[in-house]
């Protein structure tokens, strides 16, 4: 298991993550809005089973490059930095989209929006790069099994995301009303998040260095 430090560490990091801009958010807002709350919750069901499944994938894979390929596995923390600033120009560049701008959606059978939920985040490259760049940063391959600090970690980050998403979909509707008609609070909010990713991979980058 992962000691409190790096847990807490790795939580308000994984805080700061799941409110950034991305495919997940943008559906549950607009699902959540067109359809209701009910309809959001439904669809966040999905997206966190497809976060199981990515997370599970990505534990095994770090053991076996943390056992067998110790620069493989410096390599993919760098590869991790890396993406994290590719996420933060796409919150600050000029023209970034906000994730309460919202899509016209169809209303859909609880089956459906379960399927689709799940679907939007298996085919999230956000989703899996978030695995597979931020496990590795918290793992000590020294400190006890790195399978079970990566599946203790994994859990964490979904824990996180599911109870924020679900604040986000009970929220929707004012959330992107309030937004809607204040474009200075959606810069701000991407400016926010896009700091805190730019400030991480910075961070992981000096790390891999060392």
């Amino acid at each position: 298991m992962p000691d409190a430090t790096h847990l807490t560490a790795f939580a308000l990091v994984a805080l700061g993550l799941v409110l950034t801009p991305g495919p997940n958010m943008i559906y549950l807002v607009s699902r959540s809005v067109c359809q209701g709350r009910a309809a959001g919750l439904i669809s966040l069901a999905g997206i966190g089973l497809g976060f199981i499944l990515y997370m599970l994938c990505a534990a095994f894979g770090i053991t076996a490059l943390a056992l067998t390929v110790p620069y493989a596995y410096d390599a993919l923390r760098i590869a991790g930095a890396l993406y994290l600033l590719y996420l933060a120009w796409q919150a600050l560049k000029p023209g970034g989209r906000s994730p309460f701008q919202l899509r016209e959606l169809a209303p859909d059978s609880p089956r459906r929006l379960f399927a689709m939920g799940l679907l939007t985040n298996l085919l999230n490259p956000k989703a899996a790069m978030l695995y597979l760049s931020l496990l590795p940063q918290f793992v000590a391959p020294g400190h006890g099994s790195v399978l079970w600090q990566s599946v203790a970690l994994g859990f964490t980050q979904i824990a996180i995301s599911l109870s924020m998403n679900a604040m986000i979909v009970l929220g929707a509707g004012s959330i992107a009303a309030f937004l809607g008609g204040r474009p200075l609070w959606q810069a701000m909010q991407r400016w926010l998040m896009g700091t805190v990713l730019a400030s991480l991979a910075v961070r992981m980058l000096a790390q891999g260095r060392r």
